[in-house]
């Protein structure tokens, strides 16, 4: 895995939950990387005051986008189906948002997470 670093920025938040929201898409990454012995980067920016928070991996993509936050859906054998579910609801309570989808510079998904940021 591989961090960029963004510039220094404060969000009003619960560490433990953004943790496991992070630890979510993270896991869900290098998931995807298995098959394909691809990378993840995980990094962040800011911009009008939003900070955005990045897992790109270089795995297959995301074949069928519409069931991503669906509870209990699951494509991982042993998998839950609540890891995303969960995730987003996180971000919304703290006024964020989370999306997922294929990358349109390589092959692979990105999740974006962003928060706004304290002043």
């Amino acid at each position: 895995m591989v961090v960029r670093p963004g510039p220094l920025v404060t969000v009003q938040a619960d560490g433990d939950q953004l943790e496991q929201a992070l630890i979510n898409l993270i896991r869900n990454a290098a998931d995807a990387v298995v098959e394909t012995d691809g990378g993840v980067v995980v990094g962040w920016t800011c911009e009008r005051g939003w900070l955005e928070l990045f897992v790109e991996d270089d795995g297959l993509g995301i074949a069928n986008t519409a069931n991503l936050f669906v509870p209990f859906f699951t494509t991982k054998p042993g998998g839950s189906g609540i890891g995303l579910v969960l995730s987003r609801q996180i971000v919304e309570a703290h006024g964020g948002t989370l999306t997922l989808e294929n990358r349109a510079d390589a092959r692979g998904c990105v999740g974006r997470l962003r928060l706004p940021v304290t002043r």
